[in-house]
């Protein structure tokens, strides 16, 4: 199973762990944007492209046999800090529904464009299916 990582006298974390071990099956997952799985964009909504892109994470991750909580790391891309920041409630909203709150160690990365040019947001992942 996962430990997470958590200094004693260090304030709770918000939303992450700062760190999990593990043991078993590694499972690496591309980063997945927000189109469907005919890479079509359906939204050019950020909040919508997150549900979409979490939803391909988890399907490439049921694959490898992998559910929400085997997740262990997750690294956000993102082309635009303020719509990342002002969508908080929405975007923890879809991700409750989707994963639950299981809070792997995450990162959140602004970067100036990603290769397709409509995804506002990537996310990859790493899991661990425990022996």
């Amino acid at each position: 199973m996962h430990r997470v990582l958590h200094p004693a006298h260090w304030p709770k974390a918000s939303g992450y762990s700062n760190g999990v071990s593990s043991r078993g099956t590694q499972i690496y997952v591309s980063g997945q944007i927000g189109w469907d799985h005919n890479q079509e964009f359906k939204s050019d909504d950020f909040v919508a492209q997150v549900d979409q892109a979490l939803q391909n994470v988890l399907a490439v991750m049921k694959e490898g046999g992998a559910e929400p909580e085997h997740m262990v790391r997750m690294t956000w891309y993102v082309v635009n800090k303020e719509m990342y920041v002002n969508n908080l409630g929405p975007i923890g909203a879809v991700y409750r529904r989707l994963i639950g709150r299981h809070y792997p160690a995450m990162s959140c990365v602004v970067v100036a464009a990603l290769i397709e040019a409509r995804a506002l947001v990537e996310i990859e992942v790493t899991a661990v299916v425990p022996d």
